[in-house]
C-alpha cells in the first residue's frame, strides 16, 4: 500500500512540473491559446528591412501591440505586415506607421503616429502613410564611398 502512494505523489509531482512547463512555455514563446485581445490592421512598406514578425508596436513609446506577419504584395512588390492591436487603442485612417530602431544597432519596430482625423480605421483596414526603415549599412556606406552629399 505505501509502495502505491509513492508512486502516486511522485506522479502528481511529474504532472505539476509538466503544467508549468506548458504555462511558462505560452507565457514566455508569446502564443496566444484562446482567441487575441485585440484586432488586426495592414500596413503596406516599400522596405522592411530586419523587421521581423513578433516585434513590438509602440505609440508614443507605450507598447500597444505586435506584428503578426509580414509578406509580399505580389502586384506591386510591396511588403505588407499584419500589426495585431491592442483592443482598447483606436486608430484613426489617417496613422503614420514608421519602421524605427531600438537603440543604434537594436531590433526594428513598428511606431504608430496619430493622424488628425475624425474617421477611425477599421478592424481589417490598412494603413497608407508609411516609413519604411533606415538601413544603417549602406547609409555608411554611401558616406564612406562619397554617395551622400
Amino acid at each position: 500500500m505505501k509502495k502505491y502512494a509513492m508512486e502516486t505523489s511522485v506522479g502528481i509531482f511529474v504532472l505539476a512540473g509538466l503544467l508549468c512547463v506548458a504555462y511558462l512555455t505560452v507565457k514566455l514563446g508569446k502564443l496566444e491559446v484562446i482567441g487575441g485581445d485585440g484586432y488586426q490592421v495592414t500596413a503596406r512598406f516599400k522596405d522592411v528591412t530586419g523587421l521581423k514578425s513578433g516585434a513590438y508596436v509602440e505609440m508614443a513609446g507605450v507598447r500597444i501591440g505586435r506584428v503578426s506577419g509580414i509578406k509580399l504584395d505580389q502586384k506591386d512588390h510591396a511588403a505588407l505586415v499584419a500589426l495585431t492591436l491592442d483592443k482598447d487603442v483606436r486608430l484613426t485612417d489617417d496613422a503614420i506607421a514608421s519602421i524605427k530602431t531600438s537603440g543604434l544597432i537594436g531590433d526594428k519596430f513598428v511606431k504608430i503616429s496619430p493622424g488628425g482625423s475624425d474617421d477611425p480605421l477599421r478592424p481589417g483596414g490598412l494603413i497608407v502613410e508609411t516609413e519604411s526603415s533606415v538601413d544603417l549599412g549602406d547609409l555608411i556606406g554611401k558616406y564612406v564611398f562619397g554617395g551622400v552629399k
